[in-house]
């Protein structure tokens, strides 16, 4: 691994050379506090992530993490991504109050309050309480606009319309916790698609049935929503199955099982795998499994 001190002194730029990147990609780290005072820092930087070398793409992958997760935890992930031609983001932001907090609440809005109040700051949730500043979009927006003026060679400005997120160049993005994020803000935005990794957990147990915020109105077509599960996750396969049905709005699960390096054939939403992992949770987002991540992004949509 080598290093190189960007001029800003708000940026750490390094170049990674790693047998799953397969190129040089440029990472930014970002400091929340510095795209906005009114942000506070939860786990760490934001990461930004892009390789000058690679036939553009010109669409940003936004990755949400899991909980307790720090941005720099999907570096590997976002390196691929990059290496394809992607421009890649992933936020520090409040993930501390794991999702499944409202499973067992007899109140079917909870997990629409929850997401509510982490996505966009409203004052809605009893199980959690972000201010509009620290909420995902006022940190996406800020930290977007930052990368135009800290790094305008970059490529940022693209991904920047009137001063908010360009969210038809989006590709929204995450796992566990984030997963449910990820498909919150395609209910609330036409993004390009929506890909969701182990997740989402909006299931209420004591009720038995998925939360209902997942079948509302949405922005983005169901079409363009994907899921990569695990077949022993512990947060319960089949619930998070009938959470994606609805979000793609499915009558049948339309599932296939997925190897390591096999060619996906077909056009399917829901893709599990049974690898033999004591991570079963942490699966989806495998290296080994770099050909369902292209298989998600790429496959041309109904």
């Amino acid at each position: 691994m080598y290093f190189r001190f960007a001029l800003q002194p708000a940026l750490l730029t390094l170049f990674l050379i790693n047998p799953f990147l397969r190129a040089q990609v440029k990472i930014v780290r970002v400091n929340p506090p510095q795209t906005d005072p009114a942000i506070a820092t939860v786990h760490g930087p934001h990461i930004a992530v892009y390789d000058p070398s690679a036939a553009p793409r010109h669409e940003l992958f936004l990755f949400l993490v899991g909980t307790g997760r720090s941005a720099a935890s999907s570096l590997k992930m976002d390196g691929v991504f990059a290496s394809w031609g992607y421009h890649a983001v992933s936020l520090d932001y409040e993930d501390n109050v794991i999702a499944v907090t409202c499973a067992h609440s007899s109140n079917s809005a909870c997990f629409d309050d929850y997401r509510k109040a982490i996505v966009t700051g409203a004052p809605v949730s009893r199980k959690i309480k972000v201010d509009a500043a620290n909420s995902i979009l006022n940190r996406l927006q800020r930290l977007l606009v930052y990368l135009v003026k800290v790094d305008p060679k970059g490529g940022w400005s693209q991904f920047v319309k009137n001063g908010r997120p360009a969210w038809d160049r989006i590709i929204v993005a995450g796992h566990s916790q984030g997963a449910g994020h990820a498909a919150y803000l395609g209910k609330l935005f036409s993004v390009d698609r929506v890909l969701m990794f182990s997740g989402p957990q909006d299931y209420l147990d004591d009720l038995g049935k998925p939360a209902p915020w997942q079948a509302g109105r949405s922005a983005t077509p169901p079409s363009r929503f994907f899921a990569f599960l695990n077949l022993e996750d512990p947060f319960n396969v089949h619930h998070q199955i009938a959470n994606c049905m609805m979000l793609m709005k499915m009558s049948k699960p339309d599932t296939l099982m997925v190897k390591p390096g096999e060619v996906i054939h077909g056009y399917h939403q829901i893709l599990i795998n049974d690898y033999p992992t004591r991570q079963h949770h942490g699966s989806t987002l495998f290296p080994q499994f770099e050909n369902v991540w292209k298989y998600m992004v790429s496959v041309p949509v109904k």
